[in-house]
């Protein structure tokens, strides 16, 4: 079976996932994985708990967030970039005015009857 190599960045707590790579903040991982592997097999190969994930991010998109896994199925693709951020951690920064989203969490987001998150949000006069 063919594999995949994943650049892989644990940030905050879980950053102590990623062994000897574990920086205090973060951790950088480049793994070798099996052709196939989903988000879900790399959060169990790493051994985040997920009360523990956060925001993940592939590939610059968001494709989980914490208490909506539809984003767990994905197939990685070889070359995939993996941001993991605790479920504690702070929406980062630079994504303050929006992220692009894996085409799986959109669609969640999108059937949510609260419509998801927001950005922003306006007080309704009554």
């Amino acid at each position: 079976m063919s594999s995949i190599h994943l650049d892989v960045w644990l940030y905050g707590p879980v950053a102590r996932y990623g062994d000897v790579e574990d920086q205090g903040s973060y951790a950088h991982l480049n793994l070798n994985m099996s052709e196939g592997t989903t988000l879900q097999d790399l959060l169990k190969r790493l051994g985040i708990p997920p009360e523990e994930r956060g925001i993940v991010f592939v590939s610059g998109a968001v494709a989980a967030f914490p208490g909506l896994d539809v984003g767990l199925d994905m197939v990685l693709k070889d070359g995939d970039r993996v941001g993991i951020f605790h479920a504690r951690t702070m929406w980062p920064f630079q994504y303050r005015f929006g992220a692009a989203m894996t085409p799986q969490l959109a669609e969640a987001m999108r059937r949510r009857e609260d419509g998801g998150i927001r950005h922003s949000y306006r007080s309704v006069q009554q």
